[in-house]
């Protein structure tokens, strides 16, 4: 496993803002509206604590990535700059809250323990929305729809089409952890999966020839291609699992939630996350309507 970095992106710190977390906290437990018929005056909802005002207090807002997502959230290995779609946006969230961004490494195997474990306050990787996932954690209005596509070597004779992967002998490598892993499990008939513990290794076996494709979607099979010399993308002859992505927050705090799902909004409303997509290469990916379906 990498070793886990923390980089922070700094950005104006407005004092005010944390008046305004309690204001809109409170204006929300109001929202709620009285206790219990027959409860005493005396004795008024006790206040339940949101996220704003620890980040307010803080002056940060931290934000769990996976530093290996080409595209999405992405270390460049020669500057160590973070970049991609949702480093960009988180940084736009900051300047929204006024707060300063720090950004916590982490991965789709590790996503729901960091999140509800408090490591960071909201992770932005692009997430694929999946039924266990939703079980643990809780999910945006979605910003992404991505295919499954599969990545083969330019010497494999055997991988021509989408139709030559589910057949007997082929070998099919995911990432544990990805939601490629549940769904190439139930989809695969007759090739065998390989489950492999990070991205990088699914990638070795695949070039190395000891597996004959390995499962990415459009943002990581893009960038893919503009690295590596070996590597050819084959893509579904029809839709196979579309999935749709967002960032997910820790249940259970619906004022925290609430902010979040305004920002989506914005952003969809104001170009931000249009421009944001087409500057990273993921324009036919983006879903930028607030009234499309997921």
């Amino acid at each position: 496993m990498p070793v886990t970095l923390r980089w922070v992106g700094f950005h104006m710190f407005r004092p005010h803002f944390v008046g305004t977390a309690l204001a809109v906290a409170h204006s929300l437990l109001l929202a709620l509206g009285p206790g219990p018929a027959g409860a005493a005056v005396s004795q008024p909802l006790k206040p339940v604590p949101s996220r704003l005002v620890a980040m307010a207090q803080a002056g940060e807002v931290r934000v769990c990535i996976w530093p290996d997502y080409h595209g999405i959230s992405y270390r460049n290995r020669k500057t160590l700059a973070l970049e991609g779609l949702d480093v960009d946006l988180a940084r736009e969230l900051g300047k929204d809250l006024g707060l300063a961004v720090r950004f916590v490494d982490s991965s789709f195997a590790t996503l729901i323990d960091d999140v509800t474990g408090e490591r960071c306050d909201i992770a932005m990787f692009g997430i694929g929305i999946t039924p266990a996932r939703a079980e643990k954690l809780r999910f945006t209005t979605p910003h992404l729809r991505s295919d499954i596509y599969a990545v083969t070597t330019r010497g494999n004779r055997r991988i021509q089409q989408w139709d030559d992967i589910d057949q007997p002998g082929v070998v099919v490598a995911v990432a544990k952890g990805t939601y490629h892993e549940p769904v190439m499990r139930s989809r695969l008939k007759a090739a065998s999966l390989l489950v492999l513990d990070t991205p990088q290794a699914r990638e070795q076996e695949v070039a190395a020839g000891r597996a004959d494709v390995f499962m990415a979607d459009y943002p990581f099979a893009r960038r893919l291609l503009e690295q590596v010399d070996w590597a050819r993308v084959v893509a579904p002859s029809a839709p196979y699992h579309l999935t749709p992505y967002a960032w997910v927050v820790k249940p259970g705090d619906d004022a925290w939630y609430a902010r979040v799902e305004a920002f989506v909004t914005t952003i969809k409303q104001d170009g931000r996350l249009a421009a944001a997509a087409q500057r990273h290469g993921l324009g036919p990916i983006a879903v930028t309507s607030n009234t499309a379906a997921p």
